[in-house]
């Protein structure tokens, strides 16, 4: 994983009369338009409609326009209520899109893809065989903008029908919504009515005879009134055809006759192709949206103009669709309204860093060129960097994307298996995924692509379809290689879809051995005529004294059996491998696989490989992640809706397999990238009791080190957090936590002994949540270290309200808290709250003598404490000896530790305060370091001098030499 929308492909389904879906599932554009259409709906304040071309600010609907057309007040208001019946319906986002706040809305932010104008010469050209590669605008035919597409040609004929085609991902679904937004608004005044029709539905109505009339009447009720005034518009009528390879077109007189009568019944196919051929309504204006594959269907004499949708072939587009997209003000917020939005600075800074790397990484740069990706790259930071929606996982994002562009969309209308576009996607892509993947291979020949795609092609059927492929879908998956020194080879658009891809291949059963086909031939044989034969063959051994028969039909028994167990260790081979990607360790530093993928995205440099390793190696860790994703529950549901159903069955054995394998490598102690990566295994597999089965073992969370962000805080506490077994240690030591990451992560927390959250710069702020945490009935810390967080005295009066009721914590370290004298006196005032205390760590907060002297006296008369930590306080000579002789004099009393001496000797808890200095010398003033090691030294030199006992003298020259060892570190003197 190297690198890691328009708005993304709305879907267009099919059936005009299908009941409504619930307001949380998909909801197609153009699906019982009927619905929305009955009454009028109040259209609300006008939205600013931010566009690459030109403003749309002041967007009310019109009135009073229709005056020459359509005189009458009923037929005005009919338009009216038409218009903002459209724009609520278009206005509706899908589940995808809601993520991103509460109120965003597609129709404040757009940028218009690049539309090129064609000439038939141009589309007749026979295109080469990869032709991945999209060509910037001809000098001669500048872009298009949506209301120059009726302009006259350049021979100055009126252009009445405009085709316009793109493959898929580029936004033809999504500038079909523009376009009916920006008519329901009043920005297209050329057009005074304007009808849109999906040829989707119109195919799902099969052969059933309606009249044009019939159909706008249906599915536009208040259109009723106006339907006699359609010839009269001429050319201030738009009909919009979106999706024309739905439907399939006879030009031909013998196959579709003439009709000009627009209340004349027809199937809907007969009436599109009247419409096109300007029999029916000649002066009426036609868009048409179509995939490459489809433009042949109309003839070009038809055409008045070509439009290829180019997507975003300029970085500037890009950049600008990341800035509207990225910045909108509650794009930080999770769904409902929980979490903690980000910042305007955060905001910027990562749109800044996306920026550059777009400037500076061409190969994500070709990605975004397809603006369904940069809706995908947006997705995916919004997942990485804001809280994270409930039930939302890296692979839902990768199946959602694939549902918003391949929906409802088959390879070719025409045929009669209605093979689904991603079934061949995943049958053909994922298996070139999966040959990357098991070799190691990121970049792939034409010779490596063309064998994925025409392997066991055979029939001119089959060949039909991949031509077909190729002209709609290929440039979907794969994008030429931009990289220096690998022209000529191709990559997949975003690496991630590569292992996407492959996981999606494994998980279908498309992978199969010749062994594998030939025994499953044999095995459905044996199995249909097996019951036939054995009953031949048990008569047969009765009449005749054959020994042989019973082995025959022994063995016909024994047939199916051997190939189950044949696929069955299929699985595990399957499930192995997937277990050893997970626990690879094959980088010299090896980040977490979230961190790999948010800087693949935003350009930060990845894993460091070792020196050792070729540098054609390639990590696949997502590859595991997306397999256990894709066995979840949603993403199969979402799976069958393309056409890639996930058997039940399969599915439990494959997790069966897996569960296999990772109880048995899940068991050994992991570096924290490496145990995060696993919990972000179960945390995509979403199965409470498949999670709690193999981490019953689990007993230490070690994540000392991972930066914790709110998605990776997420995921620790919905894998772990319904755990009931208890976990002997936490340690989350710099790990960058925050106030929203410790409420998050308190499920967890509850499960834990040992709980070390050091070096996180936690404030006042977060002793509100671990007050709460302490006061918890269920709460079961044992020892809490806080060290090295900015606490302060405001942060200490709040655990102490917690401790003051918590019967669990026996050891606190609030070494370097930042708690001065107003800390220690009021540990000192509210001490005696607590009774099970028998460890409190105050070193180095910066105390003087009398505050350190109020705590010592206050922990000696504590009935359970037993030591106190206070060295590296800035504490006089009289001082440190006065806190000596308390802490020795006390017959029971709590030890008190101030130097590395006690007396003449050295303190039993030396290796303790220099391994804390040595854990903490990079952290810490150096200077104020230094000062104190210094009096430590003086000390043992002292202590030295007044002692005669040899073994004593050479235990305090012993540690001397540990001091001036972290002397010479800091660059101080050792001597």
């Amino acid at each position: 994983m190297r690198w890691g929308h328009h708005l993304p492909r709305a879907s267009w389904g099919s059936g005009f009369r299908r009941v409504l879906q619930r307001p949380d599932e998909r909801i197609p554009f153009l699906i019982h338009w009927s619905w929305p259409l009955q009454g009028e709906r109040p259209l609300g304040p006008p939205r600013a409609f931010i566009r690459h071309h030109g403003s749309s600010a002041d967007s009310a609907p019109p009135s009073g326009r229709h005056g020459r057309l359509f005189p009458s007040t009923s037929a005005t208001e009919a338009i009216q209520r038409h218009r903002r019946n459209l724009a609520e319906w278009f206005s509706r986002l899908p589940r995808e899109e809601r993520q991103f706040g509460p109120t965003f809305a597609l129709d404040t932010v757009h940028v218009d893809p690049v539309i090129r104008e064609s000439t038939p010469d141009e589309l007749l050209r026979p295109p080469a065989e990869l032709a991945l590669e999209h060509q910037p605008p001809q000098a001669g035919h500048p872009p298009l903008a949506l209301s120059q597409l009726f302009n006259p040609d350049a021979c100055g004929r009126q252009v009445q029908t405009v085709v316009l085609y793109g493959t898929v991902g580029t936004g033809k679904s999504t500038l079909v919504r523009k376009m009916v937004l920006d008519w329901c608004y009043g920005r297209l005044p050329a057009f005074e009515l304007l009808i849109p029709f999906s040829c989707e539905d119109l195919s799902s109505l099969g052969p059933a005879p309606a009249s044009l009339c019939q159909l706008v009447a249906q599915h536009y009720t208040p259109l009723k009134e106006v339907l006699p005034l359609m010839a009269a518009a001429g050319s201030h009528l738009l009909f919009v055809l979106h999706g024309l390879e739905h439907l399939n077109l006879d030009f031909r007189l013998a196959g579709t006759g003439l009709c000009s009568d627009p209340e004349e019944p027809q199937e809907p196919a007969a009436i599109i192709v009247n419409l096109l051929r300007k029999y029916m309504l000649p002066q009426a204006s036609i868009l048409v949206t179509t995939r490459p594959s489809a433009i042949g269907r109309i003839p070009s004499k038809y055409v008045g103009r070509y439009g290829e949708i180019c997507g975003f072939s300029d970085t500037n587009l890009q950049k600008l669709y990341f800035q509207l997209r990225l910045n909108q003000p509650d794009c930080g917020c999770a769904a409902g309204g929980s979490g903690v939005s980000a910042t305007p600075a955060q905001r910027d800074n990562l749109v800044q860093m996306l920026s550059r790397n777009l400037e500076g990484h061409h190969q994500i740069a070709a990605a975004c060129f397809l603006p369904s990706y940069c809706w995908l790259v947006c997705a995916t930071l919004h997942f990485l960097h804001a809280p994270t929606p409930a039930g939302q996982t890296l692979t839902s994002i990768y199946t959602s994307f694939l549902r918003l562009n391949f929906s409802g969309e088959t390879l070719d209308s025409t045929d009669p298996s209605n093979l689904s576009l991603m079934a061949y996607a995943a049958r053909t892509m994922g298996k070139l995924a999966y040959e990357g993947v098991s070799s190691r291979k990121t970049y792939f020949s034409e010779e490596d692509v063309c064998g994925c795609l025409e392997a066991g092609i055979k029939t001119e059927e089959e060949f039909q379809l991949l031509h077909i492929f190729r002209r709609d879908a290929l440039r979907f998956f794969l994008a030429p290689c931009v990289e220096p020194g690998r022209a000529g080879t191709f990559v997949f658009t975003v690496p991630a879809m590569q292992e996407y891809l492959a996981a999606l291949y494994i998980v279908l059963g498309l992978r199969k051995t010749t062994l594998q086909k030939v025994g499953k031939e044999v095995a459905d044989l044996v199995g249909r005529v097996g019951e036939d034969v054995s009953l031949v063959l048990g008569i047969m051994a009765k009449l005749l004294p054959l020994r042989a028969l019973p082995l025959l039909f022994n063995l016909i028994k024994v047939v199916p059996r051997v190939f189950g167990r044949m696929v069955g260790k299929s699985r595990e081979a399957v499930a192995q491998a997937m277990v050893l990607e997970m626990f690879r360790e094959e980088d010299y530093y090896n980040d977490d696989v979230l961190d790999q993928m948010g800087a693949s995205i935003l350009g930060v440099e990845g894993p460091r490989r070792h020196p050792d390793e070729p540098p054609e190696d390639e990590v696949f860790e997502l590859f595991p992640m997306f397999i256990g994703g894709l066995l979840s529950a949603h993403n199969r549901a979402v799976l069958a809706q393309l056409g890639c159903p996930i058997k039940n069955l399969d599915a439990l054995e494959n997790a069966q397999a897996i569960k296999k394998k990772l109880g048995k490598l899940g068991r050994q102690v992991l570096p924290p990238s490496e145990l995060l990566d696993h919990l972000f295994f179960h945390y995509e597999f979403q199965n409470q009791r498949f999670s709690a089965e193999v981490l019953s073992s689990l007993r230490q969370l070690n994540l000392a080190g991972v930066r914790m962000t709110p998605v990776k805080c997420t995921v620790v506490a919905a894998v772990l957090g319904s755990g009931r077994h208890a976990l002997d240690e936490v340690n989350l030591a710099s790990c960058q936590l925050d106030p929203a990451g410790l409420r998050t992560l308190t499920p967890v927390f509850l499960r834990a002994r040992k709980l070390g959250l050091q070096l996180n710069s936690l404030g006042p702020e977060a002793c509100k949540d671990l007050r709460d945490l302490l006061l918890h009935d269920q709460c079961q810390i044992i020892t809490l270290r806080l060290s090295n967080n900015p606490l302060t005295a405001a942060g200490v009066a709040l655990l102490m309200e917690g401790l003051a009721r918590n019967t669990s914590v026996t050891h606190l370290s609030l070494l370097h808290t930042g708690l001065g004298d107003e800390g220690l006196e009021l540990l000192a005032a509210q001490l005696d709250r607590n009774r099970q205390l028998q460890e409190l760590n105050v070193a180095y907060n910066g105390a003087g003598d009398t505050a350190a002297l109020a705590l010592a006296r206050a922990a000696q008369e504590h009935p359970s404490l037993e030591l106190l930590h206070l060295y590296f306080n800035e504490l006089s000579s009289e001082g440190r000896q006065v806190l000596r002789d308390l802490g020795g004099a006390a017959e029971g009393g709590a030890r008190v530790v101030v130097s590395l001496t006690e007396g003449t000797a050295v303190s039993e808890y030396w290796s303790v305060i220099l391994s804390e200095v040595q854990r903490n010398l990079n952290s810490w003033d150096r200077a104020r370091v230094q000062r104190h090691l210094e009096l430590l030294l003086r000390d043992l030199e002292d202590s030295r001098g007044a002692t005669l006992n040899p073994w004593r003298k050479a235990q305090l020259l012993r540690v001397e030499g540990e001091v001036r060892g972290l002397l010479e570190q800091l660059g101080g003197s050792g001597s």
